[in-house]
Formats: structure tokens, sequence, C-alpha cells
């Protein structure tokens, strides 16, 4: 079947949808799949757009046999010419060693050829964490709303308080959360919550004592509501209108929307980025060593907490006011 295809501004021809931009499209399909942000899919789809315009203009074609390590070694120096941002070069090798990776899943590839290149050196940009006075007007917003009287309204209320501690305090990303479980959270002993990454090992990381309290109280409730309406899922999150639970599960742009409102309602500049890092302040005023710090961000080994140290004294971080919860 022969359609019009874009590749990417000004590129564009008749025909069948070249191999390549049909694998893209199933490489993208997996990410949708599992919940990435739409924000992440059209970077994604940019990286891969920005690929196939180079192969277009170098080679006058998109066919996938033609690409090896000379043709990604070309398109690295087309991206040095390019871009004089390192993070611009190296988010879109990124991208694409990913979608080699699928390739290789897919029985086409042997091996990755973006693998070989040397990756741009990251830039890290400054650490720019919530405002102390922004998280606890926020917190104090969710614990009002935890305990108002409608069932749903208050179970809703509790969910939003769990996305706050675990972010403030135990620094999980958006990502983490969408593929939580409630047999991940694990309360006997010391309170911990087991993260699964797709490309390593699980590891966990402490909770703060209040989950101790919150998690048991927010299940309880949200088992009755999943029983009284005839729901079954294990996700930890649920997804909810004012007047029934809807499904199980929140996917990351639900969580950026859910503190969007949050923005919105109280005036203040409160990201799930930004009280993520503030969790690092937090854990570095609490002298916690580096390597426990970079384990339970989920980082490799390599990173450096470099400019949180530099500007660790500028925020001194706590989360106190948790013991205020009855």
């Amino acid at each position: 079947m022969e359609e019009q295809f874009e590749s990417a501004p000004g590129q564009s021809f008749s025909g069948p949808v070249p191999e390549i931009v049909v694998l893209e499209n199933q490489f993208l399909g997996g990410l949708k799949k599992a919940q990435k942000s739409l924000n992440t899919l059209k970077n994604y789809k940019t990286d891969l757009d920005c690929f196939n315009g180079f192969l277009l203009d170098a080679q006058e074609n998109l066919k996938l046999k033609s690409i090896n390590n000379v043709t990604i070694n070309e398109y690295s120096h087309f991206l040095d010419q390019k871009y004089s941002s390192d993070n611009s070069k190296r988010r879109r090798i990124q991208t694409l060693r990913l979608f080699f990776d699928f390739l290789i899943d897919q029985g086409l590839f042997n091996e990755n050829p973006v693998r070989k290149l040397v990756a741009s050196p990251k830039f890290l940009d400054i650490p720019r964490p919530a405002s102390f006075v922004d998280i606890l007007k926020l917190w104090s917003y969710l614990e009002e709303w935890s305990q108002r009287p409608g069932r749903l309204e208050s179970l809703v209320g509790k969910r939003n308080q769990l996305l706050f501690v675990l972010i403030y305090g135990s620094g999980l990303k958006v990502s983490d959360l969408v593929e939580l479980k409630t047999q991940d959270v694990l309360l006997e002993g010391s309170p911990r919550v087991l993260i699964r990454p797709l490309k390593r090992d699980p590891y966990t990381v402490p909770l703060p004592h209040i989950a101790s309290i919150l998690i048991p109280r927010y299940l309880r409730e949200l088992e009755s509501c999943k029983n009284e309406s005839g729901h079954t899922f294990e996700a930890l999150f649920f997804n909810a209108n004012p007047y029934r639970l809807l499904k199980g599960g929140l996917s990351a742009r639900g969580i950026e929307a859910i503190f969007e409102e949050f923005r919105k309602k109280l005036d203040i500049q409160v990201t799930p980025k930004s009280l993520r890092q503030a969790c690092v302040f937090k854990w570095l005023f609490q002298k916690f060593d580096d390597v426990l710090i970079k384990e339970w961000m989920g980082v490799a080994p390599s990173y450096s907490l470099a400019l949180y140290k530099q500007f660790s004294e500028q925020y001194p971080y706590h989360d106190h006011f948790f013991n205020l919860q009855n």
C-alpha cells in the first residue's frame, strides 16, 4: 500500500512506508504501552526523525540493511556539525541506541552499532529543587485532603499524599511510580519500596517512618473501594473521577497532571522532578553516604553528585514535619 510519508520537516515522498519507519513506529508503540509520558514519546520521535532526515540526505534512502558502523559514525559527525549542545547530541545518540537494542530484540541485528560510539559528555544542569515553603504548603494541603469526609475524595487525597511521600521521602521517579504494585511496598522491619528497573536487577529504597502509618490505611481503604466497585488490580495507585474508581494504575502523564493541578490550586512551583531533587538534598543533609544515595536514585556509580554538594548548604531540607502525622 502506497502512502505519503513525512520523515522530517521538508522531507517527504510517496511510496510504501519504509521498513525502518514501520519498526520505529513499533518501537514507539511499545514505549506508549509502557506508559511513557507524551513528552518522552515526542522527544523520541523527534530524535528518530532526525536520523531519518540524515539518512535521506546522505543516502537518499531509508533502507535498514544499509545501516552499519560507518553510517553511525557519519551520523555522529553530522550531529557534531548540527548541534552545539552536547546534551542535544547525547540525547539523539541515546535514542538511537535504544532503538537498535529494540532491533536486536526483533532479531534484525546481531549487535548494536551505536554502542561503539563515544557519547558526548553529559552536561549536568544545576539542581532546582522545590522551595521548602512550597513543600510544606503542599504537604499541609494533602493532609487536609486525606481527612475529607467523602470516602472516595478522602482516598484520592491519601493516594496523592502517598505520591508525595514516595517522591520527597524516597526519591522515586515518575517512571518508578507508574510501575509500582501493592506487593512492592515492604513494611515489615524497616519500611522499604521495591523498584524493578527494566534492564537491571531490582533494588529497594527506604521509606520514611510515616509510610508505616499511611500505607496500611491507604491499602485498606483502596481494597474496600475495589471490592465495592468490582475492580481487581495489583497497581499501587489508581485513576478515579469525583464519583467512582475508574481503573488501576496511573500513567506518567497522569502523575504530571496531578502536580499541575497542585501548582494551579496552591500557586506553588512543585513538580515531581523538583520534589525529587529536594529529596536528594535531604539525603545529603542527613549525611547519607554517596554510594547509598546513588543506589537509591537508581543511577550508575559513576554519576556525579558534585552539583548537589556544591549547593547543599543552600538547601537544608528535612522531613521532620512527617512526625506531625497522627
